[in-house]
């Protein structure tokens, strides 16, 4: 997102913690600052007229920044469809509730409010799938059957950059999507299409799918995720025009991204 903004001609800061670190495009002004300290954002939001918030920290201090970056004229807030009455999003979970509290937050800050909610990100195939194809051709991961509208990260950032630099999204909520539904065993077959190969998706039963994940993943993720694909079987994934609407341009669809990213599967 920062490269888009700067591309289009933005001037663009980045807040970081450690601005040693950072690996940013020339042109982005680096700020220092820390979402746990809220006083440390004070000189990064000097003359700035739109803030992306990404909540990356404990939620503790959340009130104390929202109130800071509502010195801006314009806040897009990067939260979840949590809301949206769909079985996969209606799943009780801690981060559900964390996001419905910095929802309203943001929208009672005073400032101009846009909220973008995507659903499942495409890139989530690369941390759950790539060991296992690059070690054969069996992903074994519980409910094949489940459907989802994974949605490309860069449509999300497409979208982003238009809601900060726009008139016309302030109180607006945008529920973010790819173009197609897909089951989870389509997905595996996608990125097989994009390597050339055939992979093979065996189901996993829940037990078994929380004993692999034990250890590697915290287990209220876990559970989650369980809750929310066994929740959805049987009803088509909630598909939304939003990106094409809002990036004057069509979504990209699972089987480009799993094409332009097959390089994380080999």
């Amino acid at each position: 997102m920062v490269e888009r903004l700067r591309d289009v001609g933005a001037r663009v800061r980045a807040l970081v913690r450690r601005p040693d670190r950072a690996r940013l495009p020339a042109g982005v002004e680096v700020a220092a600052g820390d979402l746990t300290a809220p006083e440390s954002l004070d000189p990064a939001l000097d003359g700035v007229r739109a803030v992306f918030l990404l909540w990356t920290a404990p939620a503790a201090t959340a009130a104390a920044v929202v109130a800071r970056l509502a010195r801006a004229p314009r806040i897009v807030l990067l939260s979840s469809p949590h809301q949206t009455p769909h079985p996969f999003f209606q799943q009780a979970n801690p981060l559900a509730r964390f996001h419905a509290e910095l929802d309203a937050l943001v929208m009672g800050a005073g400032a101009e409010w846009t909220i973008l909610r995507p659903g499942m990100f495409a890139s989530n195939a690369i941390g759950w799938w790539a060991e296992a194809v690059r070690r054969g051709d069996v992903v074994r991961w519980p409910y094949g059957s489940a459907e989802t509208a994974p949605i490309d990260e860069r449509d999300i950032a497409a979208v982003a950059v238009r809601t900060l630099l726009d008139h016309g999204h302030a109180g607006r909520s945008y529920v973010l999507t790819g173009p197609s539904s897909l089951t989870q065993i389509e997905q595996v077959e996608a990125i097989g299409e994009a390597l050339g190969r055939r992979l093979r998706f065996e189901e996993l039963a829940p037990d078994g799918f929380r004993q692999a994940m034990a250890g590697r993943w915290p287990e209220p993720v876990v559970e989650m995720l369980l809750s929310a694909w066994g929740a959805t079987l049987g009803h088509r994934a909630l598909v939304t025009s939003a990106v094409a609407e809002v990036a004057d341009a069509p979504a990209r669809s699972f089987r480009d991204w799993a094409r332009d990213h097959a390089d994380a599967f080999r």
